[in-house]
Order: C-alpha cells, then sequence, then structure tokens
C-alpha cells in the first residue's frame, strides 16, 4: 500500500504551507497543518499511556471542533478506531462504552459514565512539551479497520459497520484525481465529524497541502463570509436554504434577475467558490440549475454509508440529473427490478457489526456486494440515475407502480416547502406530508401550499395526484428525530408521528380549483 493516504498521514508530516482553521462566531482559530500533526502524535502518546492501544476504540461524542480532530488524527496514529457520535442524537448516559465496546469515551459534556473523559483534557494533552519519545509508524492494510460507523436509519437503534482503509484510500485518490485539491483551496466543512466523509477533507489537507474549515452546521452561513472557501460540502437540504436565501436577496434588486442572481451567490459564499458538492440525499434539479445559472458550479454524487462514494459528477464529467459516473474500483450492477448493486475492489466491510438477525444478509452479499435499495439506471455514457427508493414505490390498487421521488422534489420546489414525503395509506390515494420553510406560517403558508400542490398534480397523470397535504408542525428536525444528522427525511418516523391525519380523508390542504 504505497500509495496508501491514510499510511502517508500515519508516518509522515504534511509539508510547510497549509492551515487548518476552527470558525465558531466569537472568531476564528488557525494553525499549520504541520503543528497539528505534532500534536496529534503528543495526544497520541498519551492515549498509550492511558492504556489505548492498536485496535482499541476512542468514543468521541462532542460537535465539531480541534479536539475532534487532534482525537481522531491521534487514533491513527495508534491504529486505534473512532467512534463517533452526533451529540444531537446520544449522550453518555445510554450505555455507549459497552454497547460499542469502547476503551475511553470522550465527550463535551459532563463525563459522568463510567469510562468517560472530559474533552477539554485533549487540547492539554496534545499541547504537552515533548519529551523525546516517538511513536513507531503503524502501518495499515486495505483490509484494516480505521472507524466504526453508525448507519442513520428510520427506526431503533443505528446499525454498526467497519470501515476498511482500502475503502477509504480508494474514495480520497478518486476525489483528488477528479478535483485536484492544491494550495490555493481552503474546503468548508460543516457537517458532524461523526459522519467518515466529513473527516476526509483533513485527511486530503494533510495529504495535498489545501487548507480546511471547520465548523457547526449552525455557523456555516457566517463562514462562508469570513473564510471565502473555494469548495464547500453540504447535502441539498443546505443549498436549498442558501438558494431562497440569495432569492429573498434579489426580490427588489434593481438590475436583471441573472445578474441579481450571480451578485447574491458571491454576496452569501464569497468570490473564490470553485465547485459546490452536494450528496447525501437527492438534489432538485431546480437548485441544482440555480446554482450553475448564478455562476456557482455544483456536482452532485451518490454513496452509501455501506460503500462510500460510488459516483460522482465532476468536472469534465458532468451531466446535470446524473449522480456522475463509476469511480475507479467500484462497479454498478442493476438488477432485474432495476435495483442498484455496488461491487468494490475494497469494499468498506461485509456485513454489519450491530443488526437484528438476517439484516446483514439482505444487504450484503459474500463477497461484499451492496445491495443498495435504490433503483437506478445507467446511461449510455456511464451515468447514473437514481430514482428513488424501492421501499418508497408505491403500487395502487390497479397495479400501477409509482415512484415517489419526482413528486415530492416538484412539492419542494415550492419556496414555503422545505421538506415534502409522500405516502398512499390505501394504495388508492395519495398524501404528502410537508415540513414548511423557517419562515411560512399561518394563511400565507396554507395558500402556498395548496398552489404548490395544483402545479404538482398538473404535471403528472391521473395515478400520481396528491390528494391532500399534512403540513407537519412543528418542522421537521434532527432534534425531533424526523430528520436525520445529514438531514434526510426518516419516512417511517414521519408516518409514525402523522399516521392518523395522513389516514384522515377530510383532514388536510386540497389543491387550489380555478
Amino acid at each position: 500500500m504505497s500509495d496508501s493516504v491514510i499510511n502517508h498521514i500515519a508516518a509522515q508530516a504534511p509539508s510547510p504551507g497549509g492551515h487548518i482553521s476552527f470558525f465558531r462566531l466569537g472568531g476564528t482559530r488557525t494553525m499549520e497543518l504541520t503543528d497539528l500533526h505534532t500534536r496529534a502524535g503528543r495526544l497520541a502518546l498519551w492515549l498509550r499511556d492511558l492504556g489505548i492501544e492498536r485496535g482499541d476504540r476512542i468514543g468521541i461524542l462532542a460537535p465539531n471542533g480541534l479536539a475532534w480532530v487532534l482525537l481522531d488524527l491521534a487514533a491513527i496514529r495508534l491504529g486505534a478506531v473512532t467512534v463517533g457520535f452526533d451529540p444531537a442524537k446520544f449522550d453518555t448516559d445510554t450505555g455507549l462504552r459497552e454497547r460499542y465496546r469502547l476503551g475511553v469515551l470522550f465527550t463535551d459534556g459532563p463525563p459522568q459514565a463510567p469510562g468517560s473523559r472530559a474533552l477539554a483534557e485533549i487540547e492539554v494533552a496534545a499541547a504537552l512539551p515533548d519529551d523525546g519519545r516517538v511513536l513507531a509508524p503503524v502501518v495499515y492494510t486495505p483490509d484494516d479497520v480505521l472507524s466504526l460507523k453508525l448507519t442513520s436509519g428510520s427506526t431503533g437503534e443505528p446499525k454498526t459497520l467497519t470501515a476498511s482503509v482500502g475503502s477509504i484510500d480508494d474514495d480520497l485518490r478518486s476525489v483528488q484525481e477528479m478535483f485536484a485539491h492544491g494550495g490555493e483551496d481552503n474546503l468548508l466543512v460543516f457537517l458532524p465529524l461523526s459522519v467518515l466523509q466529513q473527516r476526509y477533507w483533513t485527511y486530503s489537507a494533510l495529504r495535498w497541502g489545501h487548507d480546511v474549515t471547520i465548523c457547526t452546521y449552525e455557523a456555516a452561513f457566517p463562514a462562508l463570509r469570513a473564510i471565502r472557501p473555494t469548495v464547500v460540502m453540504g447535502v441539498p437540504g443546505f443549498f436549498e436554504t442558501a438558494r431562497k436565501h440569495i432569492e429573498a436577496r434579489m426580490r427588489g434588486a434593481d438590475t436583471g434577475e441573472a445578474t441579481a442572481r450571480r451578485d447574491g451567490a458571491r454576496r452569501l459564499f464569497g468570490d473564490r467558490i470553485r465547485y459546490l458538492w452536494t450528496g447525501s440525499a437527492p438534489a432538485s434539479t431546480g437548485t441544482l440549475a440555480f446554482f450553475e445559472d448564478a455562476g456557482l458550479p455544483i456536482f452532485e454524487g451518490y454513496g452509501l454509508n455501506e460503500t462510500c462514494i460510488v459516483t460522482k459528477n465532476h468536472p469534465g464529467a458532468h451531466r446535470r440529473g446524473s449522480v456522475g459516473r463509476v469511480l475507479p474500483g467500484k462497479q454498478v450492477i442493476l438488477d432485474a427490478e432495476g435495483v442498484i448493486h455496488v461491487r468494490a475492489e475494497h469494499p468498506v466491510c461485509t456485513g454489519y457489526e450491530q443488526a437484528p438477525p438476517g439484516v446483514s444478509e439482505r444487504v450484503f452479499a459474500p463477497d461484499g456486494t451492496v445491495r443498495t435499495n435504490d433503483i437506478g439506471r445507467l446511461d449510455e455514457d456511464g451515468f447514473l440515475y437514481v430514482h428513488g427508493r424501492a421501499d418508497d414505490v408505491i403500487v395502487l390498487d390497479n397495479g400501477r407502480k409509482i415512484v415517489v421521488r419526482p413528486l415530492e422534489e416538484r412539492m419542494k420546489a415550492g419556496p414555503a416547502i422545505e421538506e415534502c414525503v409522500v405516502f398512499c395509506p390505501t394504495q388508492t390515494r395519495l398524501v404528502a406530508v410537508v415540513s414548511p420553510a423557517a419562515d411560512a406560517s399561518g394563511p400565507d403558508l396554507e395558500r402556498a401550499v395548496a398552489e404548490q400542490l395544483a402545479h404538482t398534480n398538473a404535471a403528472f397523470g391521473p395515478d400520481e395526484q396528491i390528494r391532500a397535504v399534512v403540513v407537519a408542525d412543528p418542522r421537521f428536525s434532527v432534534g425531533n428525530g424526523l430528520l436525520t444528522s445529514q438531514l434526510k427525511p426518516r419516512r417511517g418516523r414521519i408516518l409514525d408521528a402523522y399516521r392518523s391525519r395522513i389516514h384522515d380523508t377530510e383532514g388536510g390542504i386540497h389543491a387550489v380549483r380555478d
């Protein structure tokens, strides 16, 4: 594994010049990547003194910050396994250490549970004086485990799976080949570092020498204005919110629409954007077109926890509406029903570590091939199109199959609607549950929803008519469990929360009729 990115950053200091910054609403802290590498090495020694050895698991329950990054890099230097927990979904009193077999759990809250420690210790330990000791470099094989992933899931406890070094290396090399990040780049990361892919960009910075800035989701928009990034990674919901901010600023502008859109995008994102990256959930074609027309290239991709990155649009190979071409080392196979299966030269893993009986077998073939449960197609040029989830295909009582994603996307195109999930409670009648935009309420909201419902129904055939809309109150959020940490709707939980209103044939909002 001479070209292993993980082995490189475990054994070698980064080249001088690159920086990592941590943005907070009160200010920004910046350090050189060489300093970060040194501190991570000192922290690794301190962890070893605590008794952490190769293969042990280090839990981290905290929001994004320097301590998070230091712990993750120190774990790589030790050969330990990082287990990240989203603080919006976990706390230290839920038996995390026992359930996930952690050697130690670091938390920014009170370390009351046995085996937990205060995150405040991390920066102190990382700044200890050099005592002359040197860690022997850890050498990883492609099958070694770097991190434990927790799937978002829609109900119940998260399933867990191990992430192989080979799968991470393949992704990092492919991304660098496509986008050639270099010394002029500053990549903004604001989604939780508990999601492994968000940590990729720190690894990339250490290997290829570009800058990276890390903040929390709440600080993302102020960070855009303050740091002027060249690359922004975000889920579609983030870019849809950004679009609405820009559109609000465009109203009343004394320039043409195209100029107002470009000026608004520049004011929000800064003047250095090279491209925008999105994935993790379907992006609406309207939002993708909006940013491209604003002069900000946005590239959609596709992947799962179980597969890492599978496909990606990128400069020179971009087709709007698709999720891109298949990455080297990956293979997409479509079965007779159009369900996407993914085979990898270096699989993420070959099954879940913790899951109910039979779940692993339904997803993973013996060779690690993953049944994604997504329905898609490949065009003649190898671009993949994802049409929805197999579970989200509704079969009506007349035998007609309805893919709900296009209906949901059309409903979300209305400025008053942030999220939409379509159900079919009786196999005859489609009902949508919508989460309103933050600034939408009252009679104006009902009117806007009814108008968008009419526009949506006009674009589809008789079997695809949405008969009623339920407006969620409160709005979908991570905090109330109706969105995942990557802001994807939890369909099963939404159905449970609004079941009685979905089945109420007299209730809900109905289309405005001329």
